[in-house]
């Protein structure tokens, strides 16, 4: 049995079985990554939600693992050397967990380094941006009279859709096979279209390939799965 009693945030979120991984999340496009991989790559893992509401990720339990005060966070176990490792960032994450189980990250250097750099693209790009969009397409910023600022992240997002599309020209998945990139992207793309209500907006039914391999991902039922996890209260 691990020992986990070290790690202030098991005092908030006390682990039922402290040898699995713990996932510390909400099921928001950047919280689904983590859940979405555990379960494609099959990795025992235990779910605790992180409660906006609540301001749960601005307690110090969770911010003695995520100093910046979001989610996801994971804290292994079964860390490298054997010994307990607590993560935060979701393409660190990613990262982390497929080199821990050699599963959905190529073996070959090159084409490793180039999946870690389609990886970034979605971390610098369709997050940020698309998150933007959302905030003022749908939240507070719908109410400010200047659209400038909407106008130039629809932009963007259209332009990262084109970028998208063409990297998906004859592909099933980003990298041709199904990687962690595609468990990176799938959540944002589906969140910009159906909760961020952007889908005429960005004219996303234009993007056929980003719209076909929506779909091939979103049938996946790992990802459906992952999208649901953890339950909100």
């Amino acid at each position: 049995m691990s020992d986990l009693s070290a790690f202030p945030i098991t005092r908030r979120w006390p682990a039922r079985h402290s040898d699995l991984l713990q996932l510390y999340s909400l099921n928001t496009p950047n919280g689904v990554k983590v859940s979405i991989m555990l379960e494609e790559i099959g990795l025992p893992y235990e779910a605790h939600l992180v409660d906006f509401g609540k301001d749960d990720q601005k307690t110090p339990e969770f911010l003695s693992l995520n100093p910046n005060g979001k989610i996801p966070a994971i804290l292994d176990p079964n860390g490298p050397g054997g010994q307990p490792l607590g993560l935060f960032e979701s393409g660190a994450i990613l990262i982390y967990l497929a080199e821990k189980t050699g599963k959905l990250i190529p073996a070959d250097p090159a084409r490793r380094h180039e999946t870690i750099q389609w990886l970034m693209f979605q971390m610098g790009g369709i997050g940020p941006m698309f998150g933007q969009v959302g905030f003022f397409n749908k939240f507070a910023g719908r109410d400010y009279e200047d659209k400038r600022p909407l106008q130039r992240y629809v932009a963007e997002a259209q332009r990262l859709l084109g970028v998208l599309e063409t990297r998906l020209d004859g592909r099933d998945w980003i990298m041709g096979e199904y990687s962690i990139v595609d468990v990176a992207a799938l959540g944002w793309v589906r969140n910009l279209i159906t909760f961020y209500e952007a889908r005429e907006l960005v004219g996303f039914d234009e993007f056929g390939n980003v719209s076909a391999w929506l779909d091939r991902g979103l049938a996946r039922p790992a990802v459906q799965r992952g999208l649901e996890i953890p339950k909100r209260g």
